[in-house]
């Protein structure tokens, strides 16, 4: 069953960074039977799971800043604790009150502030940056999604979706601050795959969509 992808803008973007994962694979795969000496093929692969991890850490910070953006606007009695609750700066209110600036573009200036250089990439850090948007457990309702999706034949759970998504992450920073290396090896890399970076991408599409459907609902 196909399943529906979110048509606003920021969903658009990461969809588009997906494609581009998955094209470095498929130059990693052409390029495979022919072993050039020149290049490392498996280099592609791991360029290709750093792009799909960088892909859901650009998404969840424009869907943070989107929807913060959209709540603070509307202030609906249904916001968000920890929006409501949201510190701004003196200064920032002292500005609004002097008309130079609203409160929902303070709110949201004030939250790129805390947000816009944080690396997203992390499961704990993902929760808490989009308990501003939603109440909900968003890793045990992404999981129960899709199970939904799987029409019941998986159980993953806030547990399990959460260690799937530290997987992905973990080798990704392997990748992108040790140079893949094996430890205690400066010369040795990590083997990796087409199947394992296509399951990872795969999984940051999967995960990525369960979540716009759960902030959506």
């Amino acid at each position: 069953m196909a399943i529906p992808r979110p048509s606003t803008s920021q969903f658009e973007a990461f969809t588009t960074n997906i494609a581009y994962a998955r094209k470095m694979v498929d130059a990693g795969r052409y390029l495979a039977p022919f072993q050039p000496g020149a290049v490392d093929v498996d280099d592609f692969y791991r360029a290709a799971w750093v792009q799909a991890v960088a892909a859901i850490d650009h998404w969840f910070h424009e869907e943070l800043f989107c929807r913060v953006a959209d709540l603070a606007a509307r202030d609906s009695p249904d916001m968000p604790l920890q929006l409501r609750n949201y510190e701004i700066p003196l200064h920032r209110v002292e500005a609004v009150q002097r008309g130079d600036v609203t409160l929902p573009e303070v709110v949201v200036d004030h939250v790129k502030e805390k947000w816009g250089n944080a690396s997203l990439q992390h499961v704990d850090a993902i929760s808490k940056a989009l308990k501003l948007v939603t109440e909900k457990n968003i890793w045990q309702c992404a999981a129960t999604q899709i199970n939904t999706w799987q029409g019941g034949r998986t159980a993953y759970t806030d547990k399990t979706l959460r260690a799937q998504f530290s997987s992905i992450t973990t080798r990704r920073n392997k990748i992108a601050h040790d140079a893949d290396l094996v430890a205690g090896d400066l010369k040795r890399r990590r083997p990796i795959s087409e199947p394992d970076v296509t399951d990872a991408i795969n999984w940051i599409d999967r995960i990525a969509l369960a979540v716009a459907h759960v902030l959506d609902e």
